[in-house]
């Protein structure tokens, strides 16, 4: 099964993608990881205002079968949430890339990208999965 990976994008080996957008990026999961997922359920995002790290778990996305912790691509803090998940979960295996975006951050540290995976690079990590 082939997963669409927009060349535009950065990602993370964890499956989140990075929408950069000046000094903000917008942050979701990718086609890949809610395929795998299956029908999702259930996300819990963190809050406008909220800090997030780089790495480290900023919400959970919950499928029928299993949770999931989301990381953040890069740290900053948190500028717009998008809520309409929490009514309707299954935007995110509808449109991973559009609809499905879970928050907008102001990007703290712009060295931290650098760490971040190519659409090439991240398609070959997951032909390695």
């Amino acid at each position: 099964m082939s997963s669409e990976i927009p060349e535009d994008l950065l990602y993370t080996p964890e499956h989140e993608w990075l929408r950069l957008e000046g000094d903000q990026g917008v942050v979701g999961i990718t086609d890949y990881a809610q395929g795998e997922l299956g029908d999702i359920v259930f996300v819990e995002l963190p809050d406008v205002g909220d800090r997030v790290e780089h790495g480290k778990a900023f919400g959970t996305v919950e499928a029928v079968k299993t949770v999931e912790d989301l990381y953040a691509p890069v740290s900053g803090e948190v500028v717009d949430v998008n809520t309409a998940l929490t009514e309707d979960a299954v935007q995110i295996n509808e449109d991973p890339y559009g609809e499905g975006w879970m928050i907008k951050l102001r990007i703290q540290d712009a060295t931290e990208l650098e760490a971040l995976l190519s659409a090439e690079a991240y398609a070959k990590l997951i032909e390695e999965e």
